[in-house]
């Protein structure tokens, strides 16, 4: 088994968004021409996190963010820095996701792309992915 390593910044530009990074994903795999193993994405904060999702309807992104409002507000939760909001929805979508490449391809549904996701922005973050593979024979 071989690793790769490879850090992306994101800069997000609202208090919260969803940002499609599946092309990016893509590139790298191409890149260090990874024929079969698995990506593992990793976010270093604790107010954002890494989701897949739909990504062929904005609409999607919009009716995710909306809802995680409602069920998330702006309240005067302990945490001095308000924004425990964003605490809760990154731990409900969690800092890491695993996706199996094989034949040179991520493995992903037809609808499904990689979205980071932002709930405390705007701000300067940083990912972290790990490909892991074998050489192919």
């Amino acid at each position: 088994m071989k690793l790769k390593f490879e850090e992306l910044s994101i800069s997000s530009k609202k208090d919260e968004e969803l940002i499609d990074i599946t092309d990016y994903i893509k590139s790298l795999i191409k890149k260090h021409k990874i024929l079969n193993g698995f990506c593992k994405i990793f976010v270093l904060h604790t107010t954002a996190a890494v989701t897949i999702n739909e990504n062929t309807d904005e609409n999607v992104k919009t009716d995710i963010l909306n809802q995680l409002k409602r069920v998330f507000p702006k309240i005067n939760f302990h945490h001095l820095e308000g924004n425990s909001d964003a605490h809760l929805k990154s731990s409900l979508f969690g800092c890491s996701i695993d996706i199996p490449i094989y034949n040179g391809e991520l493995i992903l549904g037809t609808w499904q792309g990689i979205y980071f996701c932002e709930f405390d922005g705007p701000r300067k973050r940083k990912i972290f992915i790990q490909l892991y593979y074998i050489d192919d024979f």
